[in-house]
């Protein structure tokens, strides 16, 4: 998108970034229900879910709605720091992993 490919007018990268963001918002609903743990009583729980939400939304903004490619480069630096912020989520169960 950045460098104006010709992949981004072609139809499949437009399928996979939704499939994408559909199968870790489901996969996180799964695990919620398998473990019996629910957000807003846990608290990792409910930083994990967010941030999901966050990623989603910067990647609809980073790779469609962003006005100018500035925005949309911002957006997708923010997507992928959302993302390592997840995966470390994930991986400590604490919502401020870092500390």
């Amino acid at each position: 998108m950045l460098r104006e490919s010709s992949l981004s007018s072609q139809r499949w990268p437009r399928f996979v970034a939704p499939t994408i963001d559909t199968t870790l918002l489901l996969t996180g609903i799964a695990m919620m229900l398998a473990i019996e743990q629910y957000p807003g009583s846990d608290a990792w729980l409910t930083a994990k879910l967010s941030a999901v939400l966050a990623y989603v939304g910067f990647g609809i903004v980073g790779l469609k709605r962003g006005r100018t490619k500035g925005v949309r480069a911002s957006c997708w630096v923010l997507a992928l720091l959302v993302f390592g912020y997840v995966v470390s989520v994930a991986s400590t169960r604490q919502p401020m992993p870092w500390l």
